[in-house]
């Protein structure tokens, strides 16, 4: 579906965009695995490896299913070039060392994912990269953050798992005044319910290891933007040091691809039900979820995004050990510190997902003790309330 595929929907590039069938004419996209390719002669070995002609050379860096997926998740999130990791994590590294260099800076939102604030405090302070962080809404604060060596902005939005949202174009306008790149993590909405490219970011980073899988299959990550930032410079990082998405990966997320619009309009409409259930719980001290009208940021969501995703997050008043208490009585929703599956998930991200940052870096972040986290899935939104009601009881008993 190469020709003019800007005029086809979003479903429909979902199904059909980045595929050239082989001389089999086969219908579904196959999955070449294969780690070398055959060169007619040594002058088109020579021209390939040197990059002057186009064509396989390596499955760490060329393999036709893997460039299927890439070509696919391009052109849904609106970018000229997708490069695929073999993680999420992979993805913002490969994004930082790709674009970024020693003395350099980034301002990042302080409620970020876990491992990707101990990336940057941990990692890449050990090669001179620093980082500020600041409150993801608070422009204020990015402006003030930005000093003459900062390269790069950094967001999720929504955020994981307080569900903050940032206006994107807000902080796209800031960061090109600084001369800095604006990234966005875009892996709690997707392109099937937002396009950060669209509302000014240069790069989208991904885990599509959650909704674009969809079931909980594979690891595995993407950066989407321009042919220089991405195309060049983040596959230039990748071609050479290797955080690369294997073939078959590559061919179960093209599946998850063709279901996500369906599946996103699925999550978000029964987390909107459920987080609307929750609020009316007096064990509730608030729930987090942009959907709601009580959000801060509800208006601004509606505008930049379709819908408000399936993620959410509610605040008990006792602590751990009520959290706890709460997630242990629960029967068939699964406690696991993963999220966009078809099966609906629980977490205490104190303990899980932010566990391993400081106290400080947690209370700065608003990950509280008290703090539930819940991945809505696809099963009946009836059974999960009825499942989240069991929490109650143990709680009330």
């Amino acid at each position: 579906m190469s020709d003019n595929q800007d005029r086809y929907g979003l479903a429909t590039q979902g199904v059909r965009s980045g595929q050239i069938r082989s001389a089999e004419g086969e219908h579904a996209e196959p999955i070449f695995t294969t780690s070398s390719f055959v060169f007619e002669s040594a002058e088109q070995a020579a021209a390939r490896f040197s990059g002057s002609e186009a064509g396989n050379v390596y499955s760490r860096f060329t393999n036709p299913t893997v460039r299927t997926f890439e070509d696919r998740l391009a052109a849904l999130e609106g970018g000229a070039r997708c490069v695929a990791t073999a993680s999420g994590m992979a993805a913002i590294l490969a994004t930082c060392l790709g674009l970024l260099q020693a003395g350099d800076q980034i301002v990042s939102a302080n409620g970020i994912f876990g491992s990707t604030a101990l990336l940057f405090n941990n990692y890449l302070s050990r090669w001179g990269i620093g980082t500020r962080f600041v409150p993801l809404t608070d422009l204020a604060a990015w402006r003030a953050a930005i000093v003459p060596e900062t390269r790069m902005l950094f967001l999720e939005t929504p955020a994981n798992p307080l569900a903050e949202v940032a206006d994107i174009q807000a902080l796209a306008s800031l960061a090109h005044e600084h001369g800095c790149l604006l990234v966005v993590d875009n892996t709690v909405c997707t392109p099937a319910l937002q396009q950060p490219l669209a509302l000014g970011a240069d790069v989208v980073v991904l885990s599509a290891t959650k909704y674009i899988d969809g079931q909980g299959r594979c690891i595995g990550g993407a950066v989407v933007g321009d042919e220089q930032s991405v195309g060049q410079q983040v596959y230039g990082f990748l071609r050479t040091a290797g955080p690369s998405l294997s073939p078959f990966n590559a061919w179960v997320f093209l599946k998850g691809l063709e279901t996500l619009p369906l599946r996103m309009v699925a999550h978000s409409r029964s987390a909107q039900q459920i987080a609307t259930w929750l609020e009316g719980q007096a064990a509730v001290r608030r729930v987090y979820y942009a959907g709601l009208k009580s959000h801060p940021q509800h208006e601004l969501a509606r505008r930049q995004q379709r819908d408000f995703g399936g993620l959410l997050a509610f605040e008990l008043d006792g602590g751990r050990a009520e959290a706890w208490r709460f997630i242990n009585a629960i029967r068939f929703i699964s406690i696991t510190a993963n999220l966009g599956d078809a099966k609906t998930m629980i977490t205490h991200p104190a303990t899980t997902t932010h566990g391993r940052l400081s106290v400080e870096a947690r209370e700065a972040a608003g990950i509280t003790e008290g703090l539930v986290r819940v991945a809505v899935g696809l099963e009946n939104v009836e059974d999960i309330i009825a499942d989240l009601q069991r929490g109650f009881d143990a709680l009330a008993a």
